[in-house]
C-alpha cells in the first residue's frame, strides 16, 4: 500500500513538473516577442535558402549597417507610444541635428561643442513637443505634425537645401570605423536598445509610462506626475533621433536635407508590429527591434530580388496598415 501512493505521489509530481513546463511554453508562445522572433528565424531559414546572396556575410553586415539609425528613433518612439503618444516629428529631428552639426563644424566651432549643440537642438524640438502637449493640451498629432514641418523647414532655411561636407576626421572617423569588420555604429545601436529595453522593463521611472498609457486618470491619483513623464519622453525621443542624425552625418560624412524622410513612419510600424499599441500601456524595446529587423528582411529580399524601389514603398505601407488594424481589432476584440 505505502509502494503503491509513493508511486502515486511519483506520478503526480511528474505530471505537476509537465504542466509546469507546457504552461511556461505556452506562456512563451503567447508573447508577442516570442511569435516575432519565430517569424524573424523563420523568414531568415526560407530567405536563406531562396533568395541568393541573403545569407552572406556582406549582406548581414549591410542589413545591420541600415538599421542602426532607425533602431535609435524606433527605441525613442516605442517610449512614445508606451506612454499613449507617439511622434511624427523624428525624422525632421534627425535631419535637424544632423545638419546642425555640419554647420557648426563648417562655421568653425570645435567637434565636442557641435555635437552639443546639435544635442541641445534635438532636445528643444523634443521639449516643444512636450510642453505643447502637456502645458497646452494640443493633440500629440497635430503637435508632432507641426514640429515636423517646423523642423525640416528649419533644415532648408540654413542650407538652402544643400548638402553640406568638409567635416574633420575626428569628426568621420568614429563613423566609419569597424571592430573584427562589424561597424562601431551597429555596438552603439545594440548598446543603446539593451539599456533601454531593461530601463522600460525594470526602472521605476520608465515603468511609470506604462500607467500613464494604461490609465492616466489612475496614473495621476496614485501620485504619477503625468506631465513631467511625458515631456520627458519627447525630449528623449528627440534626443536619440538627434543622435542619430549626428552619428548619420559622422557615417557618410554629409549632412543631406533630405535625410530621416519617412522615418517615422517605419518607426511606427516596427514598433506596432513588435508588440506597442497606438492606444498606449504596451510595448518593448526589444519587442520594437525584431519588428524593425522583420521589415528590413522584407527590404533586403526586394532589392535582392531587384524589385522596383516604387514597390518597396508599397509594400512598406501595406505592412504599416496590416499592423495598425491588427493593434485595433485586437483592442475591440478585449473591450
Amino acid at each position: 500500500m505505502e509502494a503503491k501512493s509513493m508511486l502515486l505521489d511519483r506520478e503526480r509530481s511528474q505530471l505537476s513538473g509537465s504542466k509546469g513546463w507546457v504552461s511556461v511554453l505556452h506562456r512563451l508562445l503567447q508573447a508577442r516577442e516570442m511569435t516575432l522572433l519565430l517569424i524573424v528565424l523563420g523568414c531568415v531559414i526560407v530567405f536563406g535558402l531562396t533568395v541568393p546572396n541573403f545569407a552572406s556575410l556582406a549582406n548581414v553586415l549591410s542589413i545591420a549597417d541600415t538599421l542602426v539609425f532607425d533602431v535609435m528613433i524606433t527605441t525613442g518612439m516605442t517610449m512614445a507610444l508606451v506612454s499613449g503618444g507617439f511622434d511624427l516629428s523624428v525624422g525632421s529631428v534627425f535631419a535637424s541635428s544632423g545638419v546642425v552639426v555640419a554647420v557648426a563644424m563648417v562655421a568653425g566651432l570645435p567637434v565636442w561643442l557641435s555635437v552639443l549643440v546639435a544635442l541641445l537642438s534635438a532636445a528643444a524640438w523634443g521639449l516643444l513637443n512636450g510642453l505643447t502637449i502637456t502645458k497646452i493640451g494640443v493633440n500629440p498629432l497635430l503637435t508632432t505634425l507641426a514640429t515636423m514641418g517646423m523642423a525640416r523647414g528649419f533644415v532648408y532655411i540654413i542650407t538652402e537645401g544643400r548638402v553640406v561636407t568638409g567635416f574633420p576626421d575626428i569628426f568621420t572617423d568614429p563613423g566609419q570605423a569597424a571592430i573584427g569588420g562589424v561597424s562601431v555604429l551597429v555596438l552603439i545601436a545594440v548598446l543603446i536598445v539593451v539599456t533601454a529595453d531593461v530601463l522600460l522593463r525594470k526602472s521605476a521611472m520608465l515603468r511609470q509610462l506604462y500607467y500613464i498609457g494604461s490609465n492616466e486618470r489612475a496614473a495621476r491619483v496614485s501620485g504619477i506626475n503625468v506631465e513631467r513623464a511625458r515631456i520627458g519622453v519627447y525630449v528623449m525621443t528627440a534626443l536619440l533621433a538627434g543622435l542619430a542624425g549626428i552619428l548619420s552625418t559622422s557615417k557618410f560624412s554629409a549632412a543631406i536635407p533630405l535625410m530621416g524622410t519617412g522615418t517615422e513612419l517605419k518607426a511606427i510600424a516596427a514598433a506596432v508590429i513588435g508588440g506597442a499599441s497606438l492606444y498606449g500601456g504596451e510595448g518593448t524595446v526589444f519587442g520594437a527591434t525584431l519588428g524593425l529587423i522583420f521589415l528590413s528582411l522584407i527590404q533586403s529580399v526586394l532589392v535582392l530580388l531587384n524589385i522596383s524601389v516604387y514597390w518597396q514603398g508599397f509594400i512598406a505601407g501595406t505592412v504599416l496598415l496590416a499592423a495598425v488594424s491588427f493593434d485595433v481589432l485586437i483592442h475591440k476584440r478585449r473591450s
